[in-house]
């Protein structure tokens, strides 16, 4: 591993599985670190994100929120990585797709078990959701995308082992996973 990097990560509309599986690298996320710099990213609880050469991003896209972040990564981020199965594909929050937006409401606010005060929630402070929850690549361009649920460490190692030796990013066949 030879050049240092500027490393950004954020979560969507997810589960934050696919941080906990960049952690699961154990001492070998402590090689990385020493060779990045982490911008905003949750695992350091940095909000501003300036100019990154990666970008990693686990979660759908649901609301108007998550457009803007997803549009602010591709725009200052070199490379931006699509991470795991909501990501690439929507995942478990794109299960309400075949849904009307109306019904997810309703079903979530108005007829909920044991709600209080039921009613569609109408607050500025709540970020507007789509009318579905759309994978990033059909929103902005995506460069890498490492698939499953969520994935392996060792592709998180094959990503940044490559980038950080200047190499093409291939994850291997192996470490690929759709599950």
């Amino acid at each position: 591993m030879s050049v240092r990097i500027r490393v950004a990560t954020t979560s969507l509309a997810g589960c934050f599985g696919c941080h906990m599986s960049l952690l699961d690298l154990d001492e070998r996320f402590l090689e990385i670190a020493a060779r990045v710099e982490f911008d905003r990213t949750p695992l350091t609880d940095c909000k501003e994100l300036g100019p990154c050469t990666l970008g990693l991003i686990e979660g759908g896209v649901a609301n108007a929120e998550n457009v803007g972040v997803l549009r602010q990564f591709r725009q200052r981020c070199q490379i931006l990585v699509a991470v795991g199965a909501c990501a690439v594909q929507g995942g478990i929050p794109a299960l309400r797709n075949p849904f009307s937006l109306r019904e997810c409401l309703e079903a979530s606010y108005v007829r909920g078990i044991g709600l209080h005060h039921p009613g569609i929630p109408d607050d500025p402070e709540i970020p507007l959701l789509l009318d579905r929850v759309y994978p990033l690549h059909e929103v902005v361009r995506i460069d890498h995308f490492l698939p499953g649920c969520p994935p392996p460490a060792e592709a998180f190692w094959s990503l940044f082992d490559a980038l950080l030796a200047g190499r093409p990013v291939v994850i291997p066949a192996e470490q690929i996973r759709y599950d």
